[in-house]
């Protein structure tokens, strides 16, 4: 009887490459085929993307249909192909990214063991994740140039998710100190370290010139998604042992909500790589980053081209994000639960 080689992920066994230990080259038989479920997958998204495109296509030309002025009603058409050329190269960059993610994540269905008795009360941990540290009352703020400023803060609040008790994580974004996101993240903590991502609930806001009063207005909840739901599946968003070369997914909502994360370093110290040395706020690192720090890469199969580097320190979590194409850098200016948060060097 042929033998199942295993591929893990998160910890969870997938039976992947179904082979034979006789019978394959030496009886002229060819191998019983690998299960290519990843890229069924990518196959199966690329195929909703198109039928999407061409959905809004329909939807545009009646938009057009309505507009009165000749002049206008051209410039309506010509736009509407135009997005649906785009459209349809998105499309084709989200197929590849999916199929280059499928060789780091492997072929396997993705359909992670989320068992209850795996997890602890998260009020209460056994075994807390120094690099993503969630004791209730634990806040962040972090800063983007000088007009975004990001607050984190693990609230006194529980969600039951799939059986699993998560805690909630307020997420606020103020640009030009106006609110422009309000996001509650779920996190399940597990017995063997592992922190998993469960969902968030996304509110995006934006304010308008001429409202009085000028209040945020609710434009949107895109990225929302809660494992359990419309087989939505939890993901992890920080490992126990992270090892450089790891490739893992932190959420799976189809077509919604689709991050990976690729382990770059567990060692990180300033000037150990110039690579990731780019754009890292030397003092910042020098006082976070003895030689321990890990930085992971951080992307939307969703947007393919576009990633972010993350860094996270030991008893204080994340502290740093550097996007390297357009540039931007946002650093941890405050937190309230090591005695490190009182000497964070100023931008």
């Amino acid at each position: 009887m042929g033998k199942k080689s295993v591929f893990t992920l998160l910890g969870t066994a997938i039976a992947v490459l179904p082979t034979s230990g006789a019978g394959t080259a030496a009886s002229g038989r060819d191998p019983k085929p690998v299960a290519r479920y990843c890229s069924a997958t990518a196959e199966a998204l690329r195929s909703a993307c198109g039928f999407e495109i061409r959905d809004e296509l329909a939807k545009a030309r009646a938009i057009c249909i309505n507009v009165s002025d000749p002049v206008e009603r051209a410039r309506c058409h010509v736009e509407a192909r135009t997005t649906r050329g785009e459209g349809e190269r998105r499309c084709q960059r989200q197929f590849q990214g999916r199929l280059d993610a499928c060789q780091r994540l492997g072929e396997g269905r993705y359909d992670p063991d989320f068992d209850p008795d795996d997890f602890d009360d998260p009020r209460h941990s056994t075994s807390p994740n120094p690099y993503f540290p969630l004791a209730v009352g634990n806040r962040w703020e972090l800063r983007s140039g000088t007009s975004e400023v990001n607050t984190l803060e693990v609230l006194d609040e529980t969600k039951l998710i799939d059986g699993v008790t998560c805690l909630v994580l307020r997420d606020e974004v103020l640009r030009d100190g106006e609110l422009a996101e309000n996001t509650d993240d779920w996190f399940a903590l597990a017995k063997d370290g592992n922190v998993w991502y469960c969902g968030e609930e996304v509110k995006n806001y934006e304010s308008f010139d001429g409202d009085d009063p000028r209040r945020p207005e609710l434009v949107g909840i895109d990225g929302s998604f809660k494992a359990g739901r419309n087989h939505d599946k939890p993901g992890v968003i920080f490992q126990a042992s992270p090892r450089a070369g790891q490739s893992y997914l932190e959420e799976f909502s189809l077509g919604n909500a689709e991050d990976v994360t690729d382990v770059l370093s567990t060692t990180y110290r300033f000037g150990s790589d110039p690579e990731l040395d780019e754009l890292v706020p030397r003092s910042l690192a020098t006082l976070l980053c003895p030689g321990d720090c890990v930085v992971t890469k951080n992307y939307s199969l969703l947007e393919p081209g576009i990633f972010a580097r993350k860094y996270y320190a030991r008893d204080i979590g994340f502290f740093l994000e550097v996007k390297p194409d357009p540039g931007e850098v946002t650093r941890l200016v405050g937190c309230n639960f090591d005695p490190r948060c009182a000497v964070l060097p100023t931008p």
